[in-house]
């Protein structure tokens, strides 16, 4: 057997980025995703992503739209090629998928305890990175705080973290709200902060937002 047909898969598209790339799209059909997005899935800097990305469009492989005033990317399933390189990827795709939904896990083993006596009214919960400087929300609950219990936890939250911290209290039916119908405030939590820390056992809280065609 040939070396070659060893070699990383890297090698037949000439960049590991592209290869990248072209996994991730074609291994989730039905996704879209922004450029942030992308190089935390993949694992490649910015500009190498967005240079493939150029490249891959230019020829047709993928294609973008626009939704306030963000670009997101997705397989073309009308390019020649699309159900070759779906088929390709296929045995990767479980791998892809995983990288995809890797952010929505249980927080580190130190929050349950912080968890555990809200949980009765805690439905989601996740802790932003937020760059000095950097507008925003660091901490967004979702739950019922009519009893002013998340409110309260909020703040002892902030005490974990040594630092106050800006947060939002959205009620499940709210945010799922919010969520449908691209809710600008929501959706800017959600695409320009890194996530730190998660509680999400319903996965409503969607870090990779799908643009419905």
């Amino acid at each position: 057997m040939s070396k070659e047909n060893n070699a990383p898969i890297e090698k037949l598209f000439g960049s590991k980025t592209r290869a990248k790339l072209l996994e991730l799209f074609f291994a989730n059909t039905n996704k879209s995703f922004y450029v942030r997005e992308i190089t935390r899935v993949i694992e490649e800097q910015i500009n190498s992503v967005r240079r493939e990305l150029t490249n891959l469009e230019s020829i047709g492989v993928i294609r973008n739209e626009t939704f306030d005033n963000k670009v997101y990317y997705t397989a073309n399933m009308k390019h020649p090629f699309a159900h070759a390189f779906q088929e390709m990827f296929a045995p990767h795709k479980a791998v892809a998928a995983t990288k995809v939904q890797e952010i929505k896990r249980k927080p580190s083993n130190s929050w349950d305890e912080y968890i555990r006596p809200v949980s009765k009214y805690l439905r989601a919960m996740a802790l932003f990175n937020r760059a000095p400087g950097q507008d925003g929300i660091d901490l967004l609950i979702i739950g019922d705080d009519k009893t002013k219990k998340l409110t309260r936890w909020a703040e002892v939250i902030e005490k974990k973290q040594g630092k106050p911290l800006d947060y939002v209290i959205l009620g499940r039916d709210d945010y799922l709200y919010r969520l449908s119908v691209k809710d600008r405030f929501v959706m800017s939590i959600l695409e320009d902060t890194e996530i730190a820390e998660l509680y999400d056992p319903e996965e409503i809280v969607k870090v990779d937002v799908v643009v419905e065609n």
